[in-house]
């Protein structure tokens, strides 16, 4: 669950528009007055339309304005279209899809080579792309828009990217907004269908959908209870909170599923994570179910420790121990803190040890961030949040996207298989963080992070830190899995380290 605005795989640039001489109301006045040029029928015949076309953007962030292309300004009606048809379909998203020709030849001519040059809302996002999309022209690749519209929703990027994914699509461009009013328009340029037309891929989308059909429909209840779920795997009497002997205090955050509160049981301080019951559906309470069945079974001093459940719907909840020291990324990110590197290895080889242990358990974190990793009164650091871990599969790996898109491994953003090591790649940009007090890709959108990753960008190396910690910062983001190191070898250098850097200041001290 992500309680830390701003870092999720979803997060929008900030809705704040420029004033009436800012640079949306020109672009405003440049999308109309270029309709009213191209003869537009509805700009043309509807007295009203200057007004219409001011809602449009008004429910749109102001990155939505910045990136349209005015000589494609009919397309802002096509969005508008789409995200009117979306308020009557809840159950599937509307889409529309295109083919575009000579998409990247136009980003370096003005030379008119017919079709659909470029595409309406996007702009190439980041040099690593355009590369090798510019790389592959001598291959003929063909490139497809497929736009989105659908009511907002938790995990909705992660639908649509699978769903590309699941046709054999490669995702080489994408904008991602949300309204005000709480929809998504969603804008991807795609490769990998093998013909120019676009109606054979509205076709494979659509089929698509429809086999997925239920996972797009809204909050619905569950026709099978969680405790349905949890009843076959331990008898739940010792764990089971009653209700009534939770005393609930402040909301210490707010995430796309559940509110977590500050609390007391039995006289203990407690953390209390709420599941939202407008958002609870089949998956949503299985997650639970199954984070619930995974807490239960650890305990180490560097994993949050379990307190209890209350499995009875509507009133969905988790109780944890308190951490009163917060996490991780409000530590770094708060002030800006930059750690002393006898800080940064004690915090970096609690988190070590704490995944260690969980792997040795069979257990795959999957959303491993420092948002994720909270202290104690004694600055020990604790892995917490197990809402998308899973115990591995006989066979080891996993093929669903899940987790943070800034903090995710190249073959989980690829939908490839994938084992414990996705959650060494994540430990690696936490050292980062460690090391830099920074937002990792921060000048980015998480969807652009994620496409620069799978193509092998990674984070700046930081200046002034250890070597030692760089090469190992680097063998745990290595793109090949089998390359990053387990756990088990982290702990060991970083305790070596510490005790290095332990016996190097002793003796500058004693001299």
């Amino acid at each position: 669950m992500e309680f830390i605005e701003g870092v999720g795989e979803s997060s929008s640039p900030p809705r704040s528009y420029g004033g009436v001489g800012g640079i949306l109301y020109d672009i405003r006045n440049d999308v109309y007055n270029r309709l009213i040029e191209i003869g537009n029928d509805e700009a043309v015949t509807n007295p009203d339309f200057r007004d219409v076309l001011d809602s449009h953007f008004n429910r749109l962030p102001s990155s939505y304005g910045l990136d349209v292309n005015i000589d494609r300004a009919e397309d802002v009606l096509l969005h508008r279209k789409l995200l009117a048809l979306a308020k009557g379909s809840e159950k599937q998203p509307v889409f529309h899809v295109r083919y575009l020709e000579n998409f990247w030849n136009k980003s370096e001519s003005d030379e008119d080579h017919g079709g659909e040059s470029v595409s309406s809302v996007l702009r190439p996002l980041s040099d690593v792309n355009r590369d090798t999309c510019v790389h592959n022209r001598q291959e003929h690749v063909l490139f497809h828009e497929v736009i989105f519209s659908t009511p907002d929703k938790p995990k909705l990027l992660s639908q649509l990217s699978a769903l590309l994914s699941d046709l054999g699509l490669n995702i080489r461009e994408a904008h991602v907004f949300s309204t005000t009013d709480g929809y998504s328009l969603d804008v991807f340029v795609v490769d990998g269908w093998s013909i120019e037309d676009a109606d054979s891929l509205h076709k494979a989308m659509e089929e698509a959908i429809i086999r997925s059909e239920g996972s797009w429909s809204g909050s619905v209840h569950s026709q099978f209870p969680v405790d349905n779920a949890l009843a076959t795997q331990a008898e739940p009497g010792k764990w089971e909170i009653d209700r009534k002997l939770l005393k609930i205090g402040e909301k210490i955050a707010s995430g796309s599923c559940g509110d977590l509160y500050r609390g007391l049981y039995l006289g203990q301080d407690v953390a209390i994570k709420f599941l939202k019951s407008e958002h609870l559906s089949e998956g949503s309470e299985d997650e639970f179910a199954q984070e619930v069945d995974i807490l239960r079974q650890v305990q180490h001093e560097n994993v949050v420790r379990f307190i209890g459940a209350c499995t009875k719907s509507p009133n969905l909840c988790i109780v944890t121990e308190y951490m009163p020291g917060g996490s991780l990324y409000n530590y770094l990110h708060r002030n800006r803190k930059n750690l002393q590197l006898s800080e940064l290895l004690k915090f970096a080889t609690d988190v070590s040890k704490g995944m260690e242990y969980l792997h040795h358990s069979n257990i795959i974190h999957r959303d491993l961030k420092t948002a994720n990793l909270l202290m104690d009164t004694l600055q020990t650091v604790k892995v917490a949040d197990f809402g998308v871990a899973r115990f591995l599969h006989q066979e080891g790996v996993m093929t669903a996207e899940t987790g943070t898109y800034r903090w995710m491994a190249p073959e989980v953003i690829n939908h490839q298989p994938y084992d414990q090591k996705a959650d060494v790649f994540s430990f690696a940009i936490v050292l980062w963080e460690l090391a830099t007090a920074k937002v990792p890709y921060e000048n980015m959108t998480p969807l652009q992070a994620a496409l620069g990753v799978r193509q092998g960008l990674r984070p700046e190396l930081p200046e002034n830190t250890h070597p030692r910690l760089l090469n190992l910062m680097k063998r745990c983001w290595d793109t090949v899995p089998a390359n990053r190191p387990s756990f088990s070898v982290i702990r060991v250098e970083l305790e070596e380290l510490q005790l290095s850097v332990q016996e190097s200041s002793s003796n500058t001290n004693s001299n």
